[in-house]
């Protein structure tokens, strides 16, 4: 008996029993299309962070005051919380004149509501300098940014976001309006002097509302630290594109621990890509997870196939006693088995590609439970689910195989 005829005969035998086919191909169709779609959302995910990682500029480091350590508990506080950092501070990274570094701007941000006429929206508030716009790559769509002269005056000028400007001014004539920055019971009145560019993905940055932050440290005095020095969330360096910046991020230490007189550091210095780097290594641990949860349905798609096909031998031990009788070897018939197995998982594996890459494509932008869904199709996931799946057939299939060739034709011409 040829292969030709082994596959002809396999063929007939999943058409004759279509339902039983169709059950055992299932199994595979989801476990392949799971493992696709899976694999695309972790991969989204990793893509969507390294994104929104790279969004916030090129070539930073960011320094960040240390978590808190209370003396008398050992409790150490929420990352960022300190208030270890100064303005005073990011001038004197700017005053050391390390070679490689651009530029340096503080910042300075807290929750603030934002009153315009009958508008009123929750806003992210910036207290930067003029070097801000260029250190973190931030365009200036009408107007202008924060100048010198509104860092000298300490004036009371604000710079919107685009989201914000859309949505208190939705006639699109924000420059020269008055704008209300209210924290608690204490507000004041702001000039717009500018809006910026639509920065888009995630969207947070077009959020933002830009103030010089001596105007707010001067106007809210729970902004300055006991010494009365301008305390800041984060200091933003931005190097040379062919810059290393290992070494800068080493002066910068020095630099901040002479200042602070400190043997360890109470501050952080991190680079983009340390944050780039740290956060594919979780996403990749969550792609790595999310394909084993996937991995597990094709095993078990694998089992199913195993026990229909052995319920197809029991079933069809007449029909192998027949063929056994007429000529077949056991060979001819392990063949036919395993021939049919390997069938059933093409065609699940060929179908389970089809649903799993339309289940990514459908998913990828919408809106699920208030997050845009992000997913990303990757060939190698593809390949690796049809291979599997074909793996699986085959393995499924060999033992029930095995066992059929293995009959007794007498006896399986007497079976019922």
């Amino acid at each position: 008996m040829s292969i030709f005829d082994s596959i002809r005969t396999a063929l007939r035998a999943i058409a004759a029993n279509r339902l039983r086919s169709g059950l055992t191909a299932l199994g595979l169709v989801i476990g392949v299309a799971s493992v696709i779609v899976l694999i695309a959302v972790g991969q989204g995910a990793q893509q969507g962070v390294q994104d929104r990682i790279r969004g916030l500029g090129s070539d930073l480091i960011f320094v960040k005051p240390a978590p808190q350590t209370d003396r008398s508990t050992g409790a150490r506080g929420a990352r960022d919380s300190g208030i270890t950092l100064t303005a005073a501070d990011a001038d004197a990274i700017a005053g050391a004149k390390i070679h490689g570094v651009m530029g340096v701007a503080p910042q300075l941000a807290f929750n603030a509501q934002a009153i315009a006429l009958s508008q009123n929206l929750g806003v992210t508030v910036i207290g930067t300098t003029p070097a801000y716009a260029e250190v973190r790559d931030a365009k200036v769509a009408q107007g202008n940014f924060i100048g010198v002269d509104d860092v000298d005056r300490r004036a009371l000028t604000v710079v919107l976001g685009s989201a914000v400007a859309a949505s208190l001014f939705p006639d699109g004539d924000a420059i020269g309006q008055q704008l209300r920055l209210a924290l608690g019971p204490q507000g004041f009145n702001f000039r717009v002097i500018g809006v910026m560019e639509t920065r888009g993905g995630t969207g947070e940055q077009d959020n933002y509302v830009f103030v010089p932050v001596p105007s707010l440290s001067a106007r809210f005095q729970f902004l300055r630290n006991p010494r009365g020095d301008i305390s800041v969330n984060q200091i933003n360096v931005r190097t040379a594109p062919d810059a290393k910046q290992d070494p800068i991020e080493m002066e910068i230490t020095t630099v901040l621990a002479q200042r602070h007189q400190v043997v360890t550091p109470d501050f952080t210095v991190q680079s983009q890509n340390d944050l780039v780097g740290a956060a594919a290594e979780v996403s990749r641990t969550l792609s790595i997870l999310l394909g084993s949860i996937a991995g597990i349905s094709l095993i078990v798609g694998g089992i199913g196939t195993m026990n229909i096909m052995l319920v197809s031998v029991t079933e069809r031990t007449r029909e192998i006693g027949i063929r056994r009788a007429v000529g077949a070897r056991g060979i001819d018939v392990m063949r036919q088995f395993v021939t049919e197995a390997i069938a059933l998982s093409l065609v699940g594996g060929l179908i389970g590609i089809g649903i799993g890459v339309g289940v990514a494509v459908e998913i990828n932008g919408r809106d699920i439970s208030g997050t845009a869904m992000q997913t990303a199709i990757q060939t190698w996931s593809i390949a690796l689910a049809f291979g599997v799946a074909l793996l699986v057939g085959l393995i499924s299939g060999s033992y029930p195989a095995f066992r059929a060739s293995r009959l007794d034709p007498i006896l399986a011409l007497r079976s019922e």
